[in-house]
């Protein structure tokens, strides 16, 4: 049986009715969701990573520890000697691991030096020296490279800054054997401005295991043989650490132009 539209030639539509029975199954639109907090936690996590706070980072961890080396006083071991719970080749195991974290701490090399001489004698002082030796420069540059270099190379402008950053980044090795064989420089000025530079990891090690064995081996010796300032040994070790700091100083009073730009 034909509807009323179908009668009068019309076209079907849906009637009143009908459109309501979809609205009602369609339903009320669903709510909108809450914006997720995502932004915010990646710019928090951006402002956390980003090269002025790593670097501050590095500031308060060098503080820190220069802090406790001073609460410390790692010094006391020159006078009561090492615990003897520790001894043999162990106590200079775990030397060479302090000595690494107090050079970090800005604790003076020559002072390590010396402990390591006075406290072990010359062979296993040289051995325990230099392992901590490496391992602090290790560390320093791991710090620095991680969490300074990025702030600190836009800082590079002055023309000793530059010149200094291109000898270490085009020769970088030759340079920290040098910087290690002479004294002057210090030991943790040498490091974190290796790390700024462009200068290899693998290089760096090398050069400073290298140049570290002649001036180290004097001051271990000094300090084990500190009981008879007139021997032989003691006299030696002495014009072993005086001639290459008069050698270093000479050298870098007629290479000074090369730090100041001139051709």
């Amino acid at each position: 049986m034909l509807d009323a539209t179908t009668r009068s030639g019309g076209t079907a539509t849906a009637s009143p009715p009908a459109a309501a029975t979809e609205l009602a199954v369609a339903g009320p639109p669903a709510p909108l969701a809450p914006p997720t907090p995502a932004g915010f936690a990646a710019r928090c996590t951006r402002a956390l990573l980003s090269p002025w706070s790593r670097l501050s980072l590095l500031v308060a961890l060098l503080a820190g520890a220069a802090t406790t080396v001073l609460l410390f006083e790692p010094q006391r071991l020159l006078a009561n000697g090492w615990p003897p719970q520790v001894g043999g080749a162990m106590a200079a195991l775990v030397f060479a691991v302090a000595y690494g974290l107090c050079t970090v701490a800005f604790v003076p090399r020559p002072l390590l030096n010396l402990a390591a001489g006075a406290l072990f004698g010359s062979q296993f002082g040289i051995g325990s020296a230099i392992a901590g030796t490496v391992l602090g420069a290790g560390i320093a540059f791991g710090l620095g490279r991680m969490l300074g270099q990025d702030a600190l190379r836009p800082l590079l402008r002055g023309r000793w800054l530059k010149a200094a950053d291109g000898q270490l980044s085009r020769h970088g090795f030759r340079s920290m054997l040098a910087a290690r064989l002479f004294p002057g420089v210090p030991f943790w000025a040498a490091n974190y401005c290796a790390a700024v530079s462009r200068m290899g990891y693998i290089p760096f090690l090398l050069a400073t295991a290298l140049g570290s064995i002649p001036n180290t081996a004097a001051y271990v010796v000094a300090g084990a043989r500190a009981s008879t300032p007139t021997s032989p040994a003691f006299l030696i070790a002495m014009a072993c650490i005086a001639l290459p700091a008069l050698a270093g100083a000479v050298v870098a009073w007629r290479k000074r132009h090369h730090l100041r730009g001139r051709p």
